[in-house]
């Protein structure tokens, strides 16, 4: 049973899995998945302060910080755990493309060339981290929600703000990986 947590599971079942979130969530107790809110629950509850976007009753989303706290404690339980001991396989045209732009190819999810310690303190980790963060942040304030809550949750309620959401995520992503993420890696 151990090895079949450990293998990568086709998308078909995962996406399933996800999927059936929703209705669950929605049959559960009207429940709407979306993790970016999270944050505005958590600062309401820790910072009580006279801010009239923290002013509302948080409480009744506590579900949503212990679902936070699910992801989390389930990602380091894998990460600990259960991970697959062989290396993450990577395409061969992505690891020429990587190479291509001087990234090293470590079989990690996150190429320590790029998400480095090191690298925190230079003007790359300065734009990737701390503007990143921000533009991430601005986005999903300015979307209304992050891509998990719009292209799951919004789309399988056939939401016309999460659609067009999720197109322009969709567009966003496809601009930064083909236009501005070559321009970026050689700073």
């Amino acid at each position: 049973m151990l090895e079949l947590i450990r293998q990568p599971w086709p998308w078909y079942v995962a996406g399933t899995i996800i999927g059936l979130t929703v209705p669950a969530l929605l049959l559960l107790g009207n429940k709407h998945l979306g993790i970016s809110s999270s944050l505005r629950h958590l600062c309401a509850a820790c910072l009580p302060a006279n801010i009239t976007f923290f002013k509302y009753d948080w409480k009744k989303e506590i579900w949503n910080l212990f679902f936070v706290a699910g992801v989390l404690l389930g990602g380091v339980i894998a990460s600990q755990f259960l991970s697959n001991p062989e290396g993450i396989v990577i395409s061969e045209n992505t690891i020429r493309d990587l190479q291509a732009l001087n990234i090293e190819v470590d079989n990690n999810l996150m190429p320590a060339s790029i998400f480095s310690f090191e690298n925190l303190f230079t003007l790359r980790g300065l734009v990737f981290f701390v503007i990143g963060g921000f533009l991430v942040g601005f986005g999903t304030r300015y979307a209304g929600g992050c891509t998990s809550g719009h292209t799951i949750m919004g789309i399988s309620n056939l939401q016309w703000p999460s659609i067009v959401a999720s197109v322009f995520f969709m567009l966003g992503g496809y601009l930064m990986t083909h236009a501005i993420f070559p321009w970026l890696i050689s700073l």
